[in-house]
This record gives C-alpha cells, sequence and structure tokens, in this order.
C-alpha cells in the first residue's frame, strides 16, 4: 500500500495555520483576532497558489504586501524560513501511525510524496511516521513528479510487487489518482471532506476515513 504525504497521512492545513501563528509572533506586533480571521485567510491563498512548488518565497512576500510588516523577512531569507520551520508545525497523530502499523502487518507499506526531499522528510521525522514505512519516495529525489506514472513505478520496482497488487491512496483526484492509474495501480482517494469530482477519473475507491483502509486487508 503507497501513501501520500500531505493531506492524506499528514494535515497539512493544521500545520499551515500553525506556520501563520509563527509569522505573525515573528513578524508583527499586536494583532486583534478579527484582523487574525483576514490574515490567516490570506495566507492560506498564498498558500494554496503555491502548492506543489517547493519555492514558497512568493507566499509570504505577497501576504507581507497585503499586510506590512514591522519586521518583514528579506526575501532572500523567505525560503529557508519556510524550509526550517513549516516541517515542525506538523501535529503528531498517533492514531495515523497506529494504522499505518496495523496495515503494515500484512503488506508493504511506502510513501510517494510531490516536495523536496528536505522538507518531506523533516515532516515525516517530526511527525514520528518515519519508521512505519519500508520506503519513502519524494520527486526531488526520483527526478519525476506525481502525476507522472514513472515515480510510482519506481515505487513498485523498490517494494519488488506488480502494479495488479498495490493500492495507492492519496486525495488528489488528479496527481494521485491519475497518476497512480497511469502506472497500472489502483488509485483510493483519500476525500474527507467528501468533495465533488468534477473530473474524468473515476478511482477505484473513495474513502471519507483513513481507517477505511483496514477493510483491505484485517
Amino acid at each position: 500500500m503507497i501513501f501520500d504525504l500531505d493531506d492524506t497521512l499528514l494535515d497539512r492545513d493544521k500545520a499551515v495555520e500553525n506556520l501563520f501563528f509563527l509569522i505573525i509572533e515573528k513578524c508583527y506586533e499586536e494583532v486583534y483576532d478579527s484582523e487574525k480571521e483576514a490574515m490567516m485567510r490570506a495566507f492560506k491563498k498564498y498558500d494554496r497558489r503555491s502548492y506543489g512548488y517547493g519555492d514558497k518565497t512568493e507566499v509570504l512576500e505577497s501576504f507581507f504586501d497585503e499586510f506590512p510588516a514591522k519586521f518583514r523577512l528579506p526575501r532572500e531569507e523567505i525560503q529557508d524560513f519556510w524550509n526550517n520551520h513549516f516541517p515542525y508545525c506538523f501535529p503528531v497523530n498517533q492514531h495515523t501511525i497506529n494504522l499505518v502499523n496495523k496495515i503494515k502487518e500484512e503488506v508493504k507499506v511506502a510513501i510517494v510524496t510531490n516536495g523536496l526531499t528536505q522538507r518531506q522528510k523533516a515532516k515525516i521525522r517530526k511527525t514520528k511516521l518515519n519508521d512505519c514505512f519500508d520506503i519513502i519516495i519524494t520527486s526531488e529525489e526520483a527526478g519525476f513528479w506525481k502525476p507522472d506514472k514513472r515515480i510510482f513505478e519506481i515505487a513498485l520496482s523498490k517494494l519488488n510487487v506488480q502494479p495488479e497488487e498495490a493500492l495507492y491512496i492519496g486525495d488528489d483526484i488528479e496527481k494521485d489518482i491519475a497518476g497512480c492509474q497511469n502506472a497500472n495501480i489502483k488509485g483510493i482517494w483519500f476525500n474527507p471532506h467528501m468533495s465533488r469530482n468534477d473530473t474524468e477519473i473515476s478511482p477505484y475507491a473513495e474513502i471519507d476515513s483513513l481507517d477505511r483502509l483496514l477493510g483491505y486487508f484485517v
């Protein structure tokens, strides 16, 4: 079983909120709660625009342009700030750890994730998922980004399994589900918010909770 990382195994939205509060504390003086709500919405908007891209400089540059900060981070320091702090904004979820370990008793488990290796592996270590997986593949080290089928084929090769023996679980219908299907892997769409599928992509299955994965093995 192969997992996506952000917004599947990890609560990325919560991490973005935690990073936002860190920026407020570091760069701004007193901010009223009513202002924070508008600022957080804007910060999440800029983050969504950059989702899937390694360079996060424009996220904070755009945010600081809209909400001038007393202690604005220099442009050349933003990427290092994001790399050094964002991975540590993810909360540990012991239930997810227990779930993956339970599945690992039955099958090999892996992560295939888009992103920079340093940042993605720091997230995995911080959230104590590091010892749960047989292999972890990032797009930076693979040289291919989802939905390119080749990153999935690398995972199959490292796991020494055939496509029909594997399942892939991810939240992005195009990058995750269409991508794994390009490699002839069955894709399970993780859709906890019950979003509407407006594409022509038809997942093998759809789940709103990772707990439902246990039904496939145990």
